[in-house]
């Protein structure tokens, strides 16, 4: 069975803190310019990472990411209709 998995948005101060945010999860991604880094945690743990990476000096904040809990089933999904006219013209 899958884990469930959430991301974490955590803001930094400092590129040279990476090695440190990298313990926490699974790092996906580092901003150099914005200053932030997705990390992803088991969904059960996230609270509890989440406050640890708060009490660190060199983070700023930490956001939860959305995506676990946004629908992706769509119902009654209309196509475009220059898209279904293209499709008829044999392009």
């Amino acid at each position: 069975m899958r884990t469930k998995r959430q991301g974490l948005i955590v803001w930094f101060q400092h590129m040279k803190n990476i090695k440190q945010i990298k313990r926490f999860g699974h790092l996906i991604y580092v901003s150099k310019q914005r200053k932030y880094a997705v990390v992803y945690v088991d969904q059960v743990e996230a609270d509890e990472t989440a406050d640890k990476l708060n009490h660190l000096p060199f983070i700023s904040k930490v956001d939860f990411s959305y995506k676990p809990f946004v629908n992706t089933e769509f119902e009654n999904a209309k196509m475009d209709k220059a898209k279904e006219y293209d499709y008829k013209m044999g392009i």
